[in-house]
């Protein structure tokens, strides 16, 4: 079992303080925190103020939150942006023999990589 099975899909976001504490979150949900003196003691907190939280919703009837990591994606999203940038990428996908969808596709993927590559905090 890995960390993020424990936590259901959510990704922790585990750091060590000034004062040499540790504190962790998860990564899609700040609020959702614990502190303690060592990382095994943290992520036991956290795991506890998880179950607490998921028992609440539990009681009251309310869905519990579903990490992205865990969702299902259809591919499509729609995107309003300014027309002026709608017409500059309109111009760079023809320029580059590309449909309009086809360059900003491109464009995300090298973002998220881009994103991923550039990225030095620590999740668990």
């Amino acid at each position: 079992m890995t960390m993020r099975d424990e936590f259901d899909g959510f990704s922790i976001h585990l750091l060590q303080d000034e004062d040499n504490d540790f504190v962790a979150h998860f990564v899609e949900l700040p609020n959702v925190s614990a502190s303690g003196s060592t990382a095994e003691e943290v992520l036991s907190e956290l795991k506890e103020a998880w179950e607490a939280i998921k028992e609440s919703y539990r009681k009251h009837n309310e869905a519990i939150p579903v990490a992205p990591a865990r969702k299902e994606y259809s591919g499509q999203f729609n995107v309003r942006i300014d027309k002026r940038d709608h017409r500059a990428l309109a111009i760079e996908a023809a320029q580059a023999g590309l449909s309009l969808n086809a360059l900003i596709a491109q464009k995300l993927h090298q973002a998220v990589i881009s994103q991923r590559e550039s990225d030095t905090d620590t999740a668990i």
